[in-house]
């Protein structure tokens, strides 16, 4: 009953978000995400706790700029994402400008596939579609499941509206071979947290646990990977900037490799954020675990067993 209720309330906030000119999706998403960071004060104090450990030399209120400005840009991509339905060729023209797709073309043109990444980052959610659409290369992405399954299906047919694929990231392993081995795209934002017993690299100064499937499948597979970053510009249209991961000097999938190559692309992730933090997802855990804390933990449970 609970998710039917939630499900009804989404469907009329999307159609109300429908109906509305883009411009007036984005700035009612800005004014929800100041709402946010007021009311949500458990994600606000995880944003202003990782700014704080991220950026020691910013003040107190550097800090809260900051995360006001993250609390907004996930206000503006949820709408933006509700609004996807009314976007065509010259509004998708208009609002995105991909500086250079032909990077794009050149390493899908190998026929290895590619390994398309990007983070939760600018808008995480058009990025994706608007690629697809512009270079007219099917996309498939990788995501999460919402819990609410009804609100999922949803989502999920906003993100294939111009042919992208979305399959579950817990049910994606024989998919994405499948799609790298026919020379396809996935895309994926590996920049939450990572499992305890996943790869530790540092982020901000810290050795924190990451992703390290998508460096697994770009080496296994010898797949080119590209980081894809969505900036928004003062008149809220968006800048796309790709860059490759260097793999060329990595010539086999072996822990040292994987560990390296997922060490590049998140040092990458790191030099965008610095530049643009209010584009980020502050209010992730995203340091939830830290390397010398794992440690300490299995020091202890192996002291208590002996």
């Amino acid at each position: 009953m609970r998710h039917r209720l939630e499900f009804i309330f989404f469907q009329l906030f999307k159609w109300f978000v429908l109906i509305l000119p883009l411009k007036s999706t984005q700035r009612l998403g800005a004014y929800l995400g100041v709402i946010g960071y007021k009311i949500f004060s458990r994600r606000r104090e995880i944003a202003l706790d990782n700014l704080r450990t991220a950026f020691p030399g910013k003040s107190e209120r550097e800090c809260v700029a900051i995360a006001r400005g993250a609390f907004k840009n996930y206000g503006i991509t949820l709408t933006e994402l509700l609004w996807f339905p009314n976007l065509n060729d010259v509004t998708i023209r208009k609002l995105v400008n991909i500086k250079n797709i032909d990077l794009v073309h050149s390493k899908y043109s190998l026929g290895k596939g590619l390994v398309l990444l990007s983070g939760h980052f600018g808008n995480w959610e058009l990025i994706a579609l608007a690629v697809a659409y512009i270079s007219k290369l099917p996309v498939t992405i990788i995501v999460q499941t919402q819990s609410n399954r009804l609100v999922d299906g949803v989502i999920n047919k906003h993100r294939c509206l111009f042919g992208n694929k979305a399959i579950s990231m817990g049910i994606s392993l024989r998919e994405i071979i499948r799609t790298l081995d026919s020379g396809g795209i996935i895309a994926i934002a590996p920049d939450q947290s990572g499992p305890m017993e996943g790869v530790f690299v540092d982020f901000f100064g810290r050795s924190v646990a990451t992703h390290q499937g998508p460096a697994a499948f770009a080496l296994r597979k010898c797949a080119p990977m590209i980081m894809g970053f969505m900036i928004r510009k003062a008149d809220w249209t968006y800048d796309v900037v790709f860059e490759e991961i260097p793999t060329s000097d990595l010539v086999s999938d072996t822990a040292e490799n994987i560990l390296e190559l997922t060490r590049r692309h998140t040092l990458l992730l790191e030099r965008y954020i610095r530049e643009y933090p209010n584009h980020w997802l502050w209010m992730h855990r995203r340091w939830k675990h830290l390397e010398n804390v794992v440690h300490s933990e299995d020091t202890v449970v192996n002291n208590s067993q002996s």
